[in-house]
């Protein structure tokens, strides 16, 4: 945890791009060729002159053009300091020039007072205002003081120590006018005062430009160095033009030169006074308290050199002059003055400093989240008092102790790489970080140790989800810590709830195919004795229709409970939905076939025996069985293939008598290919026109007349081949109408009915006025399309009459309530409609009892075998008895042999319709029989005995057996 503070500096590199190099060596070259020309004496005394005056003259010349180039160029906030610079520079060129006029031109020696002492003269001034442009303004009224009294401590420290050396001597010269006496003092004086300036705004400057002002600085302190060497006594007479004194001028001006284009013009020139990121940049450490120091004992430094004036007067044994006097006590003075307003500051700042210091205390020990700072060695130095309710442990007793102790340790390497990665990072670019971990709490955490786990908490407490703000501080860190447990177990629970099953807690759907995915693709992909199982729960749906989904739900929790306790450790059990569960089993690297599918069987079959022992539900035991797929992980099967695989050898399973266990084997696919490919065809055969309705004569068994006609529906495919309506309806998966079949079931319904009536109305309309009987299941005939109304708007469209219509009951299905199939079918009767009742479905007492029935259908269940069985004969024979005794007709169905003719009649049987007699029939075929009106009637001494031969299909010999042989169409 420990963090160098060499990390959270950046070096210049990182700053910004080092400053091009090549001007500053040509200045350097330019200047030092100069004052290496005023050491030779430039080879001859005209020379020196003209560099000396004219030279001195070009270089204020370019200064001056420089500045006022890059003021007119750049907006910046300091333009008018450059345009000031420039002003200056150009004073001190013009009187250059005016002093080279005089003693190359003219060859005169120059005038004391003269022209050029006047733009000399000009030089201060503008530069004076220029270093007040530069300078940080005050903001205050006692910031403005403190800057006036500070120029004046430096100014006159100065001029005490200036006179008592010098000036004096210079004031009292004899032989001068009162000009020349001025003029000479002017000198030293504007010096002094240039020199107060840059020493009291040194410390004083923008940070923002801070190479470019430092420069022009430099450029004046070097000229009134200059200045102050030239009016000294000792130099002042004996100067002459070209010598090494004139090299620290044009020296001066050449860096008045440079100084506007040094270094890189940042953002913050162009932006105005908003520092940019370079100004922002942390400064490196030590450098601001030096400056701050200095600027602080500058005032007091400039009040020791006034006493040191002082005393040389005194230690010299002269009088003190006035001028001494008068500015040493102004200079005390102003020190005092200065001291008075500086205290009062210091007393408001401190009272301000104390304000704020309770303010943030306040906001910090009154947060609830826990602010610890830490020092670069990872020890704590300080902890809010808000430790005491997060993490259960006294502020006190975090101070000093490592962080690295406190934090999880499966975390604590994240949390250190994340805290280095963080440090390395630049301040700028990412002054925050955010860290969750899990932080150790302890015994007086309210509300308990959080996500602890066995064997991680300490006495008392535990783990808690911390998630921390981490800053930067002084090379440590600062970190704004909450407790976020209850958010982390939210979100845990909000994850396992989206890859769980709400009702039973096994994995879903979703996750179990990710385990699989895993599985299969994984480290174990060539253990291809992995294998799905596929479950359903068999009668499932009959414990919800009859005991409720309640119960129904229950029985889903116990059976995954059994589920979850029948597989093995690495094995994954889950709920897809309904009633469907999955398993995953593992394998266990067994290459032969045989020993791998035995294994795998004797655990589907040990989950099957499992699944299917009673549940004990509401006090009552609620049997079911279950259905299992298996299907290997085989190479090149991809996940999605095998748990298709699974479920198609699970429906198998169902359509072999459910209650087993089936292994997936490749024709399965065949088979379902198979399906689809009938579902494809039949979606457009109505819309095509490929369904066909034929009829099948009702025949009377007693004479052979022909009563009634069924219709019966058929496909007759693109190959020629007829389908009926038990092969092209239940295509969907499991043996069960699918919702697409139950709509195609629908509308098959609708246009046989439709069809039916239309064809029997031309039929009558023709002569042949028999019924017609229609098939459908009691579903759909409480459907709100085929209300009483609706039929009855049918037959009078087609203007067949009710009487002649006969809806039979197709469908046996205990959840259609009989109230209001009831009132349906007594709508019906009171049109005219006959209702059939379908023998295998609603052939219960109460059904007979309750329903308004015309004709008793037996179903071909009844009839096959009822020569032969004598148990089955006396079932047939006792539905019989039940329809004579209720007054209705009675229509067996599946009559294909002369012998069950004979014992039909012998029962009681009124009708009969079957191979006995007619196949169904296409609409001409139909209208010849019905033309003739009857077929023959069997017997077993008349001629018109028929004989069976090998096949299930009789063959006549009488003359009329002609007319009703027909195509071999499986009856229906």
């Amino acid at each position: 945890m420990s963090a160098p503070g060499a990390m959270l500096s950046r070096s210049p590199a990182q700053a910004g791009g080092a400053p091009n190099p090549v001007p500053q060596v040509a200045l350097a070259v330019v200047c030092g060729a100069y004052a290496v020309g005023s050491v030779m004496g430039w080879g001859s005394p005209r020379l020196a002159q003209i560099m000396g005056d004219f030279g001195l003259s070009v270089a204020a010349l370019v200064a001056a053009v420089s500045c006022g180039l890059y003021a007119r160029r750049h907006a910046t906030p300091f333009r008018p300091a450059w345009v000031l610079f420039a002003v200056s520079s150009g004073m001190a060129g013009l009187g250059n020039g005016v002093w080279g006029w005089y003693e190359v031109v003219r060859g005169a020696a120059v005038p004391n007072p003269s022209l050029a002492d006047f733009c000399f003269l000009l030089f201060a001034p503008p530069a004076i205002v220029g270093l007040l442009v530069l300078a940080k303004r005050p903001v205050t009224r006692a910031g403005w003081i403190c800057l006036g009294l500070d120029a004046w401590l430096i100014a006159g420290s100065l001029l005490t120590l200036s006179w008592s050396l010098a000036l004096a001597h210079t004031a009292h010269f004899q032989g001068r006018t009162v000009a020349q006496s001025a003029l000479s003092l002017a000198y030293p004086l504007l010096d002094i005062v240039l020199v107060s300036m840059v020493l009291a705004l040194h410390f004083r400057r923008s940070s923002v430009h801070r190479s470019a002002i430092n420069t022009a600085i430099a450029a004046l302190a070097l000229t009134v160095l200059c200045d102050a060497l030239f009016s000294s006594p000792l130099l002042h007479d004996h100067y002459r033009s070209g010598q090494i004194l004139d090299a620290g001028w044009f020296a001066g001006s050449m860096l008045f030169a440079y100084a506007p284009w040094v270094g890189r013009r940042s953002a913050a020139e162009t932006a105005g006074e908003s520092p940019g990121p370079e100004a922002r940049r942390p400064q490196p450490s030590g450098s601001r308290p030096i400056a701050g120091s200095l600027a602080a004992l500058t005032p007091y430094l400039a009040a020791a050199v006034c006493t040191l004036g002082i005393l040389t007067n005194v230690l010299d044994g002269r009088r003190i002059d006035r001028v001494v006097l008068f500015t040493g006590c102004t200079v005390v003075l102003a020190l005092v003055v200065r001291q008075g307003i500086m205290l009062l500051d210091n007393i408001t700042l401190t009272q301000e400093l104390a304000q704020q210091e309770n303010h943030f205390r306040s906001l910090v020990q009154g947060s609830s989240d826990v602010i610890m700072i830490a020092a670069p060695t990872g020890v704590l130095r300080y902890v809010s008092p808000a430790a005491a309710g997060v993490y259960g442990r006294d502020a006190e007793e975090l101070v000093g102790s490592e962080l690295a102790s406190l934090i999880h340790p499966e975390d604590l390497g994240r949390v250190v790489h994340e805290v280095r990665r963080f440090l390395a990072a630049s301040p700028e670019a990412e002054p925050t970080t955010r860290i969750e971990c899990r932080f150790r709490a302890g015994g007086r955490r309210a509300g308990g140790g959080g996500t602890s786990r066995p064997g991680e908490a300490d006495s008392g407490g535990g783990w808690l989800n911390v998630e921390s703000t981490v800053n930067r501080h002084h090379g440590g860190l600062i970190f704004n810590s909450r407790d976020v447990t209850e958010r982390v177990r939210l979100q845990a629970q909000l994850q396992h709830n989206a890859s769980h099953d709400a009702l039973t807690d096994l994995p879903n759907r979703a996750l179990f195919t990710e385990r699989v995915t895993k599985a299969v693709t994984g480290r174990r992909a060539s253990d291809h004795d992995t294998a799905v199982l596929y479950i359903d729960l068999d009668g499932f749906k009959q414990v919800n229709d009859t005991i409720g989904h309640q119960a129904g739900d229950e029985l889903l929790i116990q059976a995954a409970r059994r589920l979850a306790e029948s597989v093995r450790a690495g094995d994954i059990a889950a709920r897809l939905g309904g009633d469907e569960f999955a398993a995953l089993i593992t394998g266990d690297g067994t290459r032969d076939r045989a020993a791998r599918e035995f294994r795998i069987l004797e655990i589907a079959d040990r989950l099957r025996v499992r699944l299917s022992d009673p549940y004990r539900i509401d006090g009552r035991d609620v049997r079911v069985a279950a259905s299992i797929g298996v299907a290997f992980a085989e190479p090149g099967v991809s996940p999605a293939g095998l748990l298709r695989n699974a479920d198609l050898a699970m429906y198998r399973a169902k359509q072999a008598g459910k209650g087993r266990v089936e292994l997936y084997a490749p024709q399965m696919q065949d088979e379902v290919a198979h399906r689809a490919e009938l579902v494809s065809k039949l979606r457009t055969a109505l819309q095509d026109g490929e369904f066909a309705l034929l009829h099948q004569p009702v025949v009377e068994l007693a004479g052979g007349r022909i009563t009634a006609v069924a219709a019966h529906a058929r496909w007759r495919s693109a190959e020629g081949i007829l389908f009926t309506p038990a092969e092209f309806l239940r295509v969907g998966d499991r043996g069960r109408l699918t919702d697409e079949g139950g709509e195609r079931a629908a509308e098959l319904g609708r246009w046989q009915l439709e069809e039916a009536v239309e064809q029997a109305a031309a039929r009558h309309r023709a002569g042949h006025q028999i019924p017609v009987a229609v098939r459908l299941s009691a579903r759909r005939l409480l459907d709100r399309a085929l209300t009483p109304k609706a039929i009855e708007a049918l037959l009078a469209r087609h203007g067949l009459p009710s009487g002649a219509l006969v809806l039979e009951l197709s469908e046996s299905d205990p959840r259609i309530p009989l109230d209001d199939l009831e009132r349906r079918l007594g709508a019906l009767r009171r049109l005219g409609v006959r209702i059939a009742l379908d023998g295998s479905g609603y052939a219960a007492m109460t059904a007979l009892r309750r329903l308004p029935i015309d004709v008793l259908r037996l179903d071909r269940g009844l009839i096959d075998g009822v020569v032969e069985s004598t148990r089955l004969h006396k079932i047939t024979a006792g539905m019989l008895r039940i329809a004579a005794d209720l007054g209705m007709h009675s229509v067996a169905e599946g009559v294909d042999l002369p012998e069950q003719v004979l014992a039909l009649r012998s029962m009681g049987c009124t009708h009969g319709m079957g191979l006995a007699f007619s196949a169904p029939l296409e609409e001409p075929r139909l209208r010849r029989a019905l033309t003739r009106g009857s077929y023959p009637v069997p017997d077993l001494t008349g001629q018109g005995r028929a004989v069976v031969l090998s096949g299930s299909r009789p063959v006549r010999h009488t003359a009329a057996a002609g007319d009703a042989e027909a195509s071999p169409v499986a009856p229906k």
